[in-house]
């Protein structure tokens, strides 16, 4: 098993603070809380998982969830060897041995069957059966679990009971305040802050579109993916179709709609 170190958030993650987040995950870490994290994509969940661990000198390890994954791929299973079998910790197991953060990134789209493994470390508790090899595990005092999801995607068949909702305290992101949000992409990318804010007033465009033809408005990544392509010296225009619109959208009609947009504020 790698040691901690090998987790360790080495460099300073870029992140602005929006409100008090920061100031309330170190008081949930000092208790031990277990966290959920609820927002859109890219408006930066994960990478204030990522700061927080940083600022806290603690490892992370994160799972990215998915319809596919099994209890066994989070606490671990046998291999076959030469010489017999060898037990091989999962990512979450790890964490709790060593006492790091896991981050259990978009929880909704692992099976339900397999969160269940989680409730005994998110309550008094906080301990982690292995029932193949008939270990019972009690985290390490530094251990603390991170779920996120994306509210904007529930259904009934992806959405987290209740049993285990009400199991953490929770975090709402959105994406930033439009101010923020320009000196975050001209901060992270070098792009001048009037195309910054340009880029922001595109989102905006977009992402009153949601419900009206988008699933989903354009992310502050994406700007970050705009803002990196014009730096580069891609003509704004094509950067922002490439950027924020293709991904996004097939429907004809939001496409034109937004590339007038485009037209308009870059033109």
């Amino acid at each position: 098993m790698a040691g901690a170190t090998h987790y360790l958030v080495n460099r300073e993650p870029f992140y602005k603070p929006q409100a008090n987040e920061v100031a309330l995950y170190e008081a949930a870490y000092k208790a031990r809380l277990p966290v959920m994290v609820k927002g859109p994509t890219g408006c930066g969940k994960s990478r204030f998982i990522e700061y927080m661990a940083w600022k806290l000198g603690k490892p992370l390890i994160t799972v990215a969830c998915n319809e596919d994954m099994t209890a066994s791929d989070l606490l671990g299973r046998y291999l076959l060897e030469a010489n017999g079998t060898r037990w091989l910790d999962g990512p979450l197991t790890t964490a709790v041995r060593m006492g790091a953060i896991c981050y259990l990134d978009e929880i909704v789209e692992a099976r339900q069957d397999t969160t269940v493994v989680i409730h005994p470390l998110t309550d008094h508790r906080r301990q982690l059966p292995l029932d193949k090899c008939g270990e019972l595990i009690q985290a390490h005092p530094d251990f603390q679990l991170v779920i996120s999801y994306n509210p904007g995607y529930q259904s009934l068949m992806k959405d987290l009971k209740q049993s285990t909702k009400q199991r953490f305290v929770g975090f709402d992101f959105d994406y930033p305040a439009a101010d923020l949000e320009a000196s975050i992409i001209a901060s992270e990318t070098g792009v001048n802050m009037a195309d910054a804010v340009r880029l922001v007033q595109v989102a905006s465009t977009a992402r009153a579109l949601k419900g009206h033809g988008l699933d989903e408005g354009i992310s502050t990544r994406l700007l970050v993916y705009a803002a990196t392509l014009i730096r580069g010296e891609v003509d704004p225009l094509d950067a922002c179709r490439m950027a924020l619109v293709r991904p996004i959208t097939d429907d004809a009609d939001i496409r034109a709609t937004l590339d007038h947009a485009i037209d308009a504020i870059f033109g």
